[in-house]
């Protein structure tokens, strides 16, 4: 049996080894609550606002980028944190609640968690993740036998924890030194990459090279290996109401279809399903009023879209608040349906899905995204086989083209390296290190100072 006592843990890694020494800032604040504010200023956060989230984004400066994505994860998060704790404290939480203080810890605990979740995300979107798995997969390395799952099957998920963990040095080797509780929450596949105890999810959340700090995670929180903390479920809904419904309204942003094509297209899905009927029915109530108003073709999408946004995002966040009430007891007993996800589970589910078809259908598949995907995959494929030149020499001293790109890997990421047994497993975690960290602006211009001087 979970408990919120151990969930909402707040020790963290470097007070557990007694390394370094206490700053004294808390000024006030919890410990969760300084969470947040460690991953709000951190460098990998504000590198996001040169991440594609899913449209290219020179054209348009009001389309999404990873960061601003992140950002309004962190929000609709935290929006279900208050909703918890403010309006359900004793369901969920117990009666000694008071003494936990959720109504401060909660909230700024989802809203940390929803701004760190795509950290470790590769430029140029889930594309980037697939080129690395390609470029593993197809034998970079120069003998694919040695690689090990954690690349072939390289995911964000687990390079944020990594990053969290140990990439974004302080001042010792326990990166952003958050609280148990906090990690545990931002871990949405929570298994170890080999391990076969993934709780009826899809993929593994954690690297090998992090399993030993994991494992304090879990440790100090009561949970186990295939275990989700309570306010990951939270978390995972809120980057599904994101990515569906923004999207949406990006798709529309960017020219690729209309309000009226989204209206069609939900309508054409609702098979009596009341919350879909209630959004499309007030979306299109709305649109009618805008249309006196005398708005141009462009003027009249934008504010339907978000009419239909604000109404679409107010249901779902209700309806993923009240199934997590609802099954609160079930996640914390153990009972809960392995791979149980909040919005497949809510009366939003069809809303959430019919939306995120619409995105495949308008906006992912449209040609400029596609352009975009096939440059991301030919610019990180190259810059890889470059840096993998570097990082694969046993010496450099006679190598000026390996010796310049090996030296400007990050500090953090190479100091990192340098403290490891330098296998061919840190070889290739250097190498993802150094790619994921990368901005698109930066790996562009990284990828064609190289290619020059490679050619010099």
């Amino acid at each position: 049996m979970l408990t919120w006592e151990k969930l909402l843990c707040h020790t963290r890694a470097r007070d557990l080894h007694k390394s370094g020494v206490a700053m004294g800032t808390a000024a006030g604040r919890t410990e969760i609550e300084r969470d947040y504010d460690r991953i709000l200023f951190a460098t990998p956060t504000r590198r996001m606002a040169d991440k594609t989230q899913v449209f290219p984004m020179e054209e348009n400066d009001s389309v999404r980028t990873r960061l601003t994505h992140s950002h309004e994860v962190s929000n609709l998060a935290r929006s279900i944190g208050v909703r918890l704790a403010f309006d359900f404290p004793e369901k969920v939480f117990g009666k000694n609640h008071d003494d936990l203080l959720v109504k401060r810890n909660v909230p700024p605990l989802l809203a940390a968690v929803g701004l760190a979740h795509d950290l470790g995300n590769p430029p140029f979107g889930h594309q980037g993740e697939v080129a690395m798995q390609q470029w593993f997969q197809d034998g970079g390395t120069g003998d694919p036998t040695q690689v090990d799952s954690d690349f072939v099957k390289f995911d964000g998920n687990a390079q944020t924890f990594r990053l969290l963990t140990r990439l974004q040095v302080l001042n010792d080797q326990f990166g952003l030194n958050l609280t148990f509780g906090t990690l545990a929450a931002l871990l949405k596949y929570p298994s170890v990459y080999g391990s076969e105890a993934m709780g009826g999810y899809k993929k593994h959340g954690i690297f090998r090279s992090e399993k030993t700090r994991v494992k304090e995670v879990w440790e100090h929180t009561g949970l186990t290996e295939g275990t989700r903390h309570p306010l990951a479920y939270v978390m995972e809904a809120c980057d599904d109401i994101a990515y569906s419904i923004i999207d949406a309204e990006d798709t529309v942003k960017k020219g690729y279809a209309s309000f009226y094509d989204l209206m069609d297209h939900l309508d054409s899905s609702t098979e009596g399903d009341p919350i879909m009927k209630k959004v499309i029915d007030s979306s299109i109530d709305q649109n009618r009023g805008f249309k006196s108003a005398g708005l141009s073709s462009r003027e009249l999408n934008d504010v339907s879209m978000q009419m239909f946004r604000v109404k679409a995002i107010a249901e779902m966040v209700n309806a993923a608040t009240l199934t997590f009430v609802e099954k609160i007891e079930q996640i914390l007993d153990g009972s809960i349906q392995p791979g149980f996800e909040l919005i497949e589970n809510s009366q939003c589910a069809n809303l959430c899905s019919a939306t995120k078809k619409f995105d495949v259908r308008h906006g992912f598949q449209h040609r400029d995204v596609l352009r975009l995907e096939l440059l991301g995959n030919r610019y990180i494929k190259n810059m890889m086989t470059m840096l993998w030149r570097a990082i694969s020499s046993e010496k450099l001293d006679n190598k000026p083209f390996e010796r310049y790109v090996f030296e400007d890997i990050s500090e953090n990421y190479r100091r990192v390296y340098s403290n490891s047994e330098k296998r061919f497993y840190d070889k290739c975690q250097l190498l993802c290190d150094a790619i994921s960290g990368m901005t698109e602006k930066h790996l562009i211009k990284k990828h064609d100072l190289y290619r020059s001087l490679e050619n010099a």
